[in-house]
């Protein structure tokens, strides 16, 4: 016994390639000892509940970055999803005792109710160092022995070929009422956060629907505009997805994030490719190559649209770190879309103009003169970067 507290119990993290590391069990303790996932790291400050609930983690299990995880506990206001999709959390060192006053629960609380594992005690420094050097991969922690979390490891799939929207999407509509403007659009579930929800609520009335929506429903509910949302996992297998997008662009403006910018750019006939180790964290620099101004952005995904995979598309934000492309917008339809979280939830606020932009394609298009104000509007003003190249 150490301060009344019974000690937690050791555990292991295995990685796929034999990596091991020592740590506790927290949170949820699984019967047969072990969960498994796809090991990927943020680099998120704060904001751990935000991360831990958004549904893009589905499959996965995320690594903290930052050592001191959970001092400010959890709240029933900062849950971006009704419950946790990841597979696991990691991390260094774990708050035993919470201080904010909107605290509802511990970190290790939330594990536990919402059945998510956890390990804490590890050298997450190391962690990160091996998975930005070798890729994220599939691991397996837990209690059980490390025999049985190194072939766990080696039979988890990982991320690759796995339609993950369809475990996270919602089964019916779901309306939420403006709190400002009078637009009406439909969102599509990919993995939506709430924080996107509320942001879009604030053009006007959002009829949120499951990723399984058709085009020609979507179009009978006569939305002044469509959001692409968020989500989990690789865009190559959601081929009915891509199918309906494509039968809505030119009908309708469209905007998409993260997911919905890979499935964009897949319905215009782009590739998309898998990095190493993925962008997760708040702090990415963006370059807007419109107006030359750089973005620090929050961003969580691991695949990428191939810069010059569409040619009927502009290339509008590029990552500062790696080059890959960050930005999309149409040349002759309203549509555009970008990889990282103008909402963020958590992170900076710096590209919540976006949103203002999706605002103001809806205005243009629904104009009588809409053809004139699409050319002559902010968001589809011509730029000589496009995708196929032209950014340094």
């Amino acid at each position: 016994m150490i301060s009344g507290r019974v000690r937690p119990a050791a555990a292991a993290l295995v990685l796929a390639d034999g990596e091991t590391f020592e740590g506790e069990a927290i949170g949820f303790l699984p019967p047969d000892g072990l969960t498994t996932g796809e090991v990927v790291f943020n680099t998120v400050m704060s904001g751990y509940q935000e991360v831990i609930t958004d549904p893009s983690y589905a499959g996965q299990i995320i690594t903290f970055t930052v050592p001191h995880i959970g001092n400010y506990g959890v709240n029933e206001n900062d849950y971006e999803s009704p419950r946790p999709f990841c597979r696991g959390v990691v991390v260094r060192d774990l708050a035993r005792r919470r201080s904010n006053w909107r605290a509802t629960d511990d970190l290790s609380g939330l594990l536990r109710t919402h059945g998510i594992p956890g390990i804490a005690g590890l050298d997450t420094r190391r962690l990160t160092r091996h998975l930005r050097d070798a890729g994220a991969m599939p691991g397996a922690f837990g209690t059980a022995d490390e025999v049985r979390l190194a072939e766990a490891a080696a039979a988890e799939p990982g991320t690759d070929g796995i339609n993950l929207v369809a475990s996270v999407t919602r089964e019916a509509p779901t309306t939420v009422r403006s709190v400002g403007g009078a637009r009406r659009i439909v969102a599509f579930d990919f993995g939506i956060k709430a924080t996107i929800v509320r942001h879009l609520a604030e053009l006007g009335e959002v009829t949120v629907v499951p990723a399984s929506t058709t085009a020609d429903e979507v179009l009978a509910m006569d939305p002044d505009g469509v959001f692409l949302s968020n989500g989990p996992g690789d865009p190559e297998p959601l081929v009915n997805i891509r199918l309906e997008i494509a039968a809505l662009l030119g009908e309708v403006p469209v905007f998409g994030i993260c997911l919905g910018h890979q499935l964009l750019a897949g319905a215009l006939g782009g590739e998309t490719f898998k990095l190493p180790f993925g962008h997760h964290g708040g702090n990415h620099p963006v370059r807007n190559l419109i107006t030359g101004t750089v973005e620090i952005t929050s961003q969580n995904h691991n695949y990428c649209v191939t810069e010059g995979s569409i040619a009927s598309a502009d290339l509008t934000h590029v990552n500062l770190n790696d080059h890959t492309v960050e930005g999309i917008r149409c040349r002759d339809i309203p549509a555009f879309s970008v990889q990282y979280h103008p909402e963020a939830g958590p992170g900076p606020h710096d590209s919540r103009y976006l949103f203002n932009e999706f605002d103001q394609l809806m205005a243009a298009f629904r104009s009588p003169t809409r053809g004139r104000d699409l050319i002559q509007g902010g968001v589809f003003e011509g730029t000589d970067s496009g995708v196929d190249g032209g950014h340094s």
